[in-house]
C-alpha cells in the first residue's frame, strides 16, 4: 500500500515523495543557499563545492568533480546491480547576469548576477533525489546524477559530453525536468517529441558610405538597408514556412552610428537576432533564405552585408518511448488528471538537447506557479524566484524515475 503524503498543499502519492518531505527544509535551505551566491556559466566554484559537500553528506558512492570545467558526476548504486543498467538524472546549475529585485530575504548577494531561472531549485531538487536514493536504493543498477554547469548560452552539456561524460557513464538513457510557472504546483508536463526550439545567433553587418544627413544623396545609408532587411525578413516565415511548420526569427538589436551626432549617417550598421525551429530542414531553409535576402536587399541599395549564422543549441527532442514513461511515473505520483502528456513545446532553448542528441531520454516541465502569486513570475524576470513548495515532488520524480525504470 502506497503512502500518500500532502506537504504544503501538494497532494502526492508515494514513499519517495512521503520520505523526502521530511527533509524539506534542507533542501530548502541548499536551494536558498545558491540562490543567494549565483554564478555564471563555467564560474560554479561554490555551487560545486556545495553540491559535492551535500553529496558526501547524502552517502552517494562515487562524486566525480571537473567534467565540463565545474560540472559534477554522482553514482548511487542500488541493492542489486544485475541488470547492468544505468540511468541518468541531470539538474542545470547557473545563474544569470541580471540584477535581481525580488526582495526575498535569501536574494542574490552578487550584483548583477542571480538565479532567474530556477537553476538553483533543480540542482536542490536533484541533491533531494541523491539523498532518498542513497538512503533506500530499492532499484536494480546505477543511478548516475549529473550536475551540469553552463546551461545559460554556454553549452555545458556539451562540453560534459566532450570531456566523455556518457563514455564514462555509459547510461541506457537521461531525464531532465525545469520549472514552469505558467503550470501550478503539482503539475507535469511532457510530449514525445520536441520540447523545445533549436536556437541560432544571426549576425549582419551592412557596409555603405557614410556622409552628412543633409546630403544623403551622396552616402549609402546602411541604417535605410538595415530597416529594409528587418522588413523583409518577416516575410521568410510568412510565405517560405509551411504553415504547420515553425519558425521565428527576431531581429533583436541594432548598432550604428552616434546618438548624439544627428545629422551624419554612418558608414555601417550591425544588426543581432536569433532563429528559433524545430525542425532540421525548416532550419537549414531559414538560413539559406536569410542568406539570400540579406544580400540581395543590401546590392539593390549599393550596399554589402556579410552574414555570420552561428548554431547555437539545436532542438530538444523526447525520445517517445521515454516520454511516455516519464509521463507514467509523474502520474504515479500526482494522479493522471496533473499529468498533461500533449504539452506545448515551447520556442525557447535548452542545451539538454545535446544529450538527448546522443542518449534516449525526456526532458519535462514541473509547475510551480501559483496563480498570481508565489512562483507565478515567469522566467529571466528580476521578480523571479523558485518556489520552494515543489522541491519535494520535484526530488520524487527524479527518485521515482530511477526505482521505476530499473526496478528491484
Amino acid at each position: 500500500m502506497q503512502a500518500k503524503g500532502h506537504y504544503s498543499g501538494l497532494k502526492v502519492q508515494g514513499r519517495a515523495f512521503a520520505q523526502i518531505a521530511a527533509f524539506h527544509p534542507e533542501i530548502t535551505a541548499l536551494r536558498r543557499d545558491l540562490h543567494a551566491h549565483p554564478e555564471l556559466g563555467f564560474e560554479e566554484v561554490y555551487t560545486a563545492a556545495r553540491v559535492q559537500e551535500a553529496l558526501k553528506q547524502c552517502g552517494v558512492d562515487e562524486i566525480h568533480p571537473g567534467i565540463g570545467k565545474t560540472g559534477v558526476v554522482a553514482l548511487i548504486k542500488g541493492q542489486r546491480s544485475s541488470s547492468g543498467k544505468m540511468m541518468a538524472l541531470r539538474a542545470d546549475m547557473d545563474a544569470l547576469a541580471m540584477t535581481e529585485h525580488s526582495g526575498v530575504a535569501w536574494k542574490s548577494g552578487t550584483p548583477g548576477l542571480m538565479h532567474g531561472c530556477g537553476h538553483d531549485g533543480h540542482t536542490a531538487m536533484l541533491v533531494g533525489a541523491a539523498r532518498y536514493l542513497a538512503e533506500t536504493r530499492s532499484f536494480d543498477g546505477t543511478a548516475v546524477l549529473i550536475f551540469q554547469p553552463g546551461e545559460e548560452g554556454f553549452a555545458g552539456a556539451k562540453a560534459m559530453i566532450e570531456e566523455g561524460l556518457f563514455d564514462r557513464f555509459p547510461v541506457q538513457s537521461v531525464f531532465g525536468m525545469h520549472n514552469w510557472p505558467a503550470m501550478r504546483p503539482g503539475t507535469v508536463g511532457v510530449n514525445p517529441g520536441p520540447m523545445m526550439a533549436a536556437a541560432d545567433r544571426v549576425t549582419i553587418e551592412i557596409t555603405g558610405k557614410g556622409g552628412h544627413g543633409a546630403h544623403a544623396y551622396q552616402t549609402v545609408d546602411p541604417v535605410l538597408v538595415a530597416a529594409h532587411i528587418i522588413t523583409a525578413v518577416q516575410s521568410i516565415v510568412s510565405r517560405n514556412v509551411r504553415p504547420i511548420d515553425n519558425a521565428v526569427i527576431s531581429l533583436c538589436a541594432m548598432r550604428a552610428g552616434e546618438l548624439g551626432a544627428m545629422s551624419v549617417i554612418p558608414g555601417s550598421a550591425t544588426l543581432v537576432g536569433t532563429v528559433r525551429t524545430f525542425n532540421p530542414q525548416v532550419q537549414a531553409m531559414v538560413e539559406r533564405r536569410l542568406s539570400e535576402m540579406w544580400s540581395a536587399v543590401a546590392q539593390g541599395f549599393g550596399a554589402s552585408a556579410v552574414v555570420t549564422y552561428e548554431r547555437s543549441y539545436p532542438a530538444t527532442i523526447n525520445t517517445a518511448g521515454e516520454a511516455r514513461f516519464a509521463a507514467d511515473v509523474a502520474q504515479s505520483l500526482v494522479g493522471a488528471e496533473r499529468v498533461v502528456r500533449d504539452l506545448e513545446p515551447s520556442m525557447g532553448a535548452e542545451d539538454f538537447s545535446f544529450m538527448l542528441q546522443v542518449k534516449p531520454g525526456a526532458y519535462m516541465r514541473i509547475g510551480q506557479g501559483v496563480e498570481g502569486g508565489v512562483g507565478s513570475c515567469f522566467l529571466h524576470n528580476s521578480q523571479y524566484d523558485f518556489n520552494d513548495e515543489i522541491l519535494p515532488l520535484g526530488a520524487a520524480l527524479h527518485a521515482s524515475l530511477i526505482e521505476q525504470g530499473m526496478p528491484v
